[in-house]
Parts: structure tokens; C-alpha cells; sequence
């Protein structure tokens, strides 16, 4: 067993090991208004689920030069965001916009995509995701970094779920209809693949 500490290594030495070993990770597609009333778009696989009562969700959202990304900082402005779920389909257009835009341009524009109006929130979500999730920030923190903070850990709490009819039944989300896909190291991504069924002790 080979052993590394990390606090021997270079940033870029430990974000290959979490990104290599931390695998699969879930992919959330967050749209945010800029104060100046641009709908910016972004990727994010640092994402995953906080709570359920009530329905909570985290992203990490990592600082560029040490300065906030546009999605932290719209976010951390209008208290408001949505996120949605990446899947076989929507993956190619997603993926365009993880491109590094001026901040008085719109990803979503750039990628396609097409802007639908939210029932709670004022935030434009997209049409091309199965699930999209309306939500309003309940925490954020500046985490990491020597001198200035490395990221933005954003909690949201969701006030609008919008699921694909096609998906839902009996209260339950087909995993396999929604084809979600997830972030592994470098440019590849993985599908579901095998699903199998494990009892948990009682």
C-alpha cells in the first residue's frame, strides 16, 4: 500500500487523487442570474445530497485565481439557483458550457440550451434536464485555501422538484430513464451501467 501525504503534495497532486478515487460523482448543471440579469450556466460533480428534512443539497464550488466563479458569486448575490441532473442526453450541450465565458455572457445561449421559467423562483431553470430542482440558498461558506479561501461550499435547499413524467412512478425516479451520467478523472464519464440489489441488515 503506497503512502502519500497530502500535505507533501502540490494542489494539482491531490485534486488528481480525490478526482481519481472519489469516483463515481453525480454531475449537477446549476443555472444562476448574474445582478445583471445574465442566465450564466455551469457544471459541477463536487454535488451531492445533504438532507431530506428538509430536502437539502451541497456543490463545492471551487475558486478560479483565487477569485469566486461566477455561479458562487450570482448564487451567493440572488440567494437563489437551480440544479439539474446530467444525463445521456443533455451531456453534449452541458459540456459546452463549462467553457470560461465573460461574466456579461450566457453559457446557456452558447450551449443551446433552452431557458424555462420557474414556478418559486426567479431563476430561469432548462428544459433539456429530466429533474430540475428550484432552490434557495440556505448557507454558504468559504472553505480551504493559505491566503484566500479555495471554495465556495454552497447549501441549498430545494423548494420546487420537476421531474419528467416519464420517469416518475409510485413516488420512485426510474434510474434507467434517467440515464444519469457521472463525472470520473480527466474527460471520462460514466453511465449507470449494472444495477444490482444488496438487503441491508436488520
Amino acid at each position: 500500500m503506497l503512502l502519500i501525504d497530502p500535505a507533501l503534495m502540490s494542489e494539482r497532486e491531490n485534486y488528481k487523487f480525490l478526482i481519481g478515487s472519489i469516483i463515481p460523482r453525480p454531475i449537477a448543471f446549476v443555472t444562476s442570474i448574474s445582478k445583471d440579469g445574465v442566465l450564466n450556466g455551469a457544471p459541477f460533480s463536487y454535488f451531492n445530497i445533504v438532507s431530506s428534512n428538509p430536502p437539502m443539497i451541497s456543490l463545492s464550488i471551487q475558486r478560479s485565481a483565487g477569485g469566486q466563479k461566477d455561479t458562487a458569486r450570482n448564487i451567493i448575490g440572488s440567494k437563489q439557483f437551480v440544479v439539474h441532473i446530467v444525463d445521456e442526453h443533455n451531456v453534449g450541450k452541458i459540456n459546452k458550457t463549462a467553457v470560461g465565458l465573460p461574466s456579461n455572457q450566457s453559457e446557456i445561449e452558447l450551449a443551446h440550451l433552452t431557458p424555462v421559467d420557474s414556478v418559486k423562483i426567479s431563476v430561469p431553470g432548462v428544459k433539456e434536464a429530466k429533474i430540475r430542482m428550484e432552490c434557495s440558498l440556505e448557507h454558504s461558506l468559504e472553505l480551504g485555501g493559505l491566503d484566500t479561501p479555495g471554495c465556495e461550499l454552497i447549501i441549498g435547499k430545494v423548494v420546487q422538484f420537476h421531474i419528467d413524467n416519464d420517469i416518475y412512478e409510485n413516488g420512485r425516479i426510474d434510474p434507467r430513464g434517467l440515464a444519469a451520467v457521472s463525472r470520473l478523472a480527466g474527460n471520462n464519464y460514466a453511465k449507470i451501467g449494472e444495477v444490482f440489489e444488496i438487503e441491508r441488515p436488520k
